[in-house]
């Protein structure tokens, strides 16, 4: 099949190839009706710019930030990981891709990086906290000309252009599912941890959770939520407590990281075989917990799809060019010990 060409798309929208060049690289003086049909057009036709060809004729080169937390997890260290090769594979591309860290549960702190970002940015991409003073910061970013990418964690009140994650709440009634299932016929407490409940991705899995626990499994009563901030040596802590405090325990579920200290606080305790343990990210640690028995399923997101994701969103946002949004859907994917990667 021939390649779609820009004159392809001017003749279906009928008109002029200047006015389909002004539309893709956003220039003014085009009607909005107008912008309409060359977008509908290049949508039916599927058309694919040479996006580093027009760089190069333009001397272009887009510049995109990441924010990722300042935290060392496993998971985020996997993200940051992505983000340094996904610098790489751009750079050839006329794309450069810088990343900073930030305490992400200090909303102030956040917003003050956001609003510090200086001029020549194109995009940026953030694990957010949904808090005022972020919103506003990405509000400001956007108002500016510079994309919004939220990664991992949303802001959906704010203008961000796109958000790379997950459906949290879907997330978390699967968690509610796979305990309910895993528990059939019994009756007793269920243990919740969130990081932070500033966090949306924790929110919404919370709240999922409770939603489903409620009203499919009102048998197992959920305990009131605890606050971990993802501390791994916190939640050992936390979970010796949780088990002194309810002898009852039959089940308990991780919103957030950190998993790594609850694994160690049941097998200290002798409690790793008898309590239904789900918590989130495929990661070294919760590797081993899963192949031990002591972690009963693990709910995961690649972290390498939502990396490309949030540059492949940047990239199309710098080009003017719709999106395939089929290919910027993040799946939820369910690990038990018997279909490990």
């Amino acid at each position: 099949m021939a390649k779609v060409t820009i004159q392809d798309v001017a003749r279906t929208a009928n008109v002029s190839v200047a006015t389909v060049d002004r539309v893709l690289n956003r220039r003014p003086g085009v009607r909005g009706a107008t912008v309409s049909k060359v977008e509908a057009a290049i949508r039916e036709l599927n058309y694919q710019p040479d996006r580093i060809a027009a760089r190069l004729a333009r001397s272009r080169q887009y510049r995109f930030g990441f924010v990722l937390p300042a935290r060392s997890s496993e998971f985020w260290q996997r993200i940051a990981d992505e983000v340094r090769l996904m610098a790489d594979r751009m750079a050839g591309e006329r794309v450069t891709i810088t990343a900073r860290q930030v305490d992400v549960f200090d909303g102030e702190a956040l917003a003050q990086a956001l609003d510090a970002i200086g001029e020549g940015y194109d995009g940026i991409a953030v694990v957010a906290l949904d808090h005022p003073a972020v919103r506003e910061a990405i509000n400001a970013l956007q108002a500016r000309g510079v994309s919004v990418v939220t990664l991992v964690s949303d802001v959906p009140g704010s203008k961000r252009a796109h958000y790379a994650g997950i459906d949290n709440s879907s997330a978390g009634r699967t968690a509610a599912n796979l305990m309910g299932r895993f528990l059939r016929g019994l009756s007793g407490k269920v243990g919740l941890i969130a990081g932070s409940l500033a966090l949306r991705d924790h929110i919404e899995r919370q709240f999922g959770f409770e939603q489903l626990m409620t009203h499919e499994f009102p048998h197992l009563k959920v305990l009131p939520v605890r606050e971990s901030r993802d501390d791994w040596q916190k939640l050992e802590a936390m979970t010796a407590q949780l088990l002194a405090e309810h002898p009852d325990l039959i089940g308990l579920y991780n919103v957030g990281g950190g998993t790594r200290g609850i694994v160690a606080g049941l097998e200290a305790a002798g409690r790793a075989r008898d309590i239904v343990f789900i918590a989130h990210e495929l990661t070294d640690p919760t590797r081993r917990g899963l192949i031990r028995g002591t972690i009963d399923a693990i709910i995961n997101q690649d972290a390498g799809h939502e990396v490309r994701s949030a540059v492949r969103v940047l990239l199309a946002k710098a080009d003017n060019v719709p999106l395939i949004e089929s290919q910027e859907r993040i799946r939820i994917d369910i690990f038990v010990r018997d279909n490990l990667p």
